[in-house]
Order: C-alpha cells, then sequence, then structure tokens
C-alpha cells in the first residue's frame, strides 16, 4: 500500500515548486515590457541617425568615401560576436545561440579563415573556456535589459580590433525575437558596414500584451519614415565626409543596441515559456498525485472496514 505521507510530501513538494515556477514567469514577463519599453524609447534616435545617413548619401557617395569603417579588406581573421545570458532555466535559448556561434565558426575553418570570439553572457563565456577556444574579451553579469552604455563598451572593443587590423570582419550572432514561443539565432555582418545597410528600413516593434488570462504577443509593422534631402544650399561646417566619419560609430551603437535588447526580450520570452510548461506540469502532477492519495487513502478506509467487520464477526 502507497506511503500517505509519502504521497503528501511530495504533493506539497510539487505546489512550493510550482509557485515558484509561476514567480519567474511573472517576472519574466515584467522584464518582456520593460524590453519592449527600451526598444520604443531608442526608436527616436535611430530615426534621426537614419534622416542624416539619407541626407549624406545623397550629397556623396558612400563608394568613394576613404572611411576606415566602409573599408572592404581581404578576410583573413574574423571576430564572432555572441550574445548569450547569464542564466538558465530558458528553455533552448543559449543552446541554440552556441550551437549556431559553433557551426559559424567550423565554416571559417573550412575556408581556411581564422576566428576569435568576443562573448557576451556567462553561458557562452562557460562553454568556449572549457574547450579552449580564442577568445578576444567577455562581458558578463549585463544588465537584465542592456543599456546603451553597456552595448557602447563592447562596441569601442569591436572598434578597437577592427580599426587595428587585428580582425577583418566583425559578425554578430544573437538571437531574434520573433514572438513568446519562438526565437531565431541569426549572423550579421557588422564591420566593414555595407553602404547600401546604412538607409532607413522598415521595422517593426512587438507589445506584449494580456488576453483571456494569457500572455501574448503582437506585432505592428512601423513603417520608413519620410526621408527628405538637405537642402541644396545648406553649407556643412565641416566636411560631409568628416561627419559621416563620426556618425558611423553611433550607427554601429545603435545596432549593436538593438540586438542586444532582442536577444535580452528573446531570453526572457523563452523563461516565460519554460516556467509557464513548468507550472503546467506541475499542475498535471499534482492532480495524478491528488488521485493516487485519495486512492491510497480510501484503501486504507476499506482495510479498516474490512478489520472491524471481521472482529465483529469473530466476536459473534
Amino acid at each position: 500500500m502507497p506511503n500517505l505521507k509519502g504521497i503528501r510530501d511530495r504533493i506539497k513538494s510539487v505546489k512550493n515548486t510550482k509557485k515558484m515556477t509561476e514567480a519567474m514567469r511573472l517576472v519574466a514577463a515584467a522584464r518582456v515590457r520593460r524590453a519592449q519599453e527600451q526598444v520604443n524609447a531608442t526608436r527616436p534616435f535611430a530615426d534621426a541617425l537614419g534622416q542624416v545617413f539619407y541626407g549624406l548619401k545623397n550629397r556623396l557617395r558612400f563608394e568613394e568615401a576613404d572611411l576606415p569603417l566602409l573599408k572592404q579588406r581581404e578576410v583573413k581573421k574574423v571576430a564572432l560576436l555572441v550574445v548569450s545570458g547569464d542564466r538558465g532555466l530558458c528553455g533552448s535559448y543559449n543552446t541554440n545561440a552556441i550551437k549556431r556561434a559553433v557551426q559559424r565558426a567550423n565554416e571559417l575553418t573550412s575556408d581556411g579563415v581564422e576566428y576569435e570570439f568576443v562573448l557576451v553572457g556567462r553561458k557562452a563565456n562557460q562553454y568556449f573556456k572549457r574547450r579552449n577556444a580564442p577568445i578576444a574579451a567577455s562581458y558578463t553579469d549585463l544588465d537584465q535589459i542592456p543599456s546603451a552604455s553597456q552595448a557602447s563598451e563592447i562596441a569601442d572593443e569591436l572598434l578597437s580590433l577592427f580599426l587595428s587590423e587585428s580582425v577583418d570582419r566583425v559578425e554578430l550572432i544573437y538571437t531574434r525575437f520573433i514572438s513568446l514561443i519562438a526565437s531565431k539565432p541569426v549572423t550579421q555582418t557588422l564591420l566593414p558596414m555595407l553602404p547600401q545597410g546604412l538607409e532607413a528600413q522598415d521595422d517593426e516593434i512587438f507589445r506584449l500584451t494580456t488576453r483571456a488570462g494569457k500572455f501574448q504577443v503582437e506585432r505592428e509593422k512601423v513603417e520608413k519614415q519620410e526621408t527628405t534631402d538637405f537642402p541644396q544650399d545648406m553649407i556643412f561646417e565641416q566636411d560631409p565626409v568628416q561627419i559621416l566619419n563620426a556618425l558611423l560609430p553611433l550607427y554601429l551603437n545603435n545596432q549593436l543596441l538593438r540586438a542586444l535588447q532582442e536577444s535580452a526580450a528573446s531570453e526572457l520570452a523563452a523563461r516565460m515559456t519554460a516556467m509557464t510548461n513548468a507550472s503546467e506540469n506541475a499542475s498535471d502532477l499534482i492532480g495524478t498525485l491528488t488521485l493516487s492519495y485519495n486512492k491510497a487513502r480510501q484503501a486504507a478506509i476499506t482495510q479498516e472496514i474490512m478489520e472491524v467487520v471481521a472482529g465483529a464477526n469473530a466476536l459473534g
């Protein structure tokens, strides 16, 4: 016969676990909303920067501008910036990002190109350090929602590697936010910058909402803002090439900040999903254990009744 006390203790333990997973789910949901607000807060700067780039592009030919960040070199060594999380309990978020980085590193090796890693997040650091991979720099314990100052610090390291010609290209591997249940590790070239990638592009934002008591994400397309040429009689105090040279690092910072924010949103969404699944599994297990407990208790009561009846018959 099952031990009733053991079943009760297990039900209590599973209920405590469910409280923890539910609390973690709600915390992750609140932080996803913060990530959403921060993405929206950085949008005006990105839009204004796009306007300036558009105006400058029509005043000069980027391809003819002799700018270090636009200079294409023969690729002999690549820096791979890999963005992961500091914590676990977020499903396959970290695993997928690391797998994508390993796959890209293998592709470069097969092409005869050297590489080194710039790692963001404790999980990627732990993985590649254990395997003695070449690591140029590492960053851990970033804010749950990355800030502009942290993105600037990482961007400065990447610029240093590229401008010193320690590497000939910088590639970013991060997790693009798609929905609460889907994200996708992608690879993007950060340096050298491609002139055709500097103009304003269609974008989209996500909104975390609730419906029927459940979280869901609504995606909204943001139309490209109307771009206008600079007046033909506008006089630049500095040469447009110098202005462009000063703005390109700001553009890199903005691109990197957006990628870090998307990765953070993907991690939090993955944690929400994992904790939701854990809570649902805990509820199912509590139901199964409660049923087993009730059956065992009923069997114990029936056994006691039978013993009483048998004793009464023996006395009669």
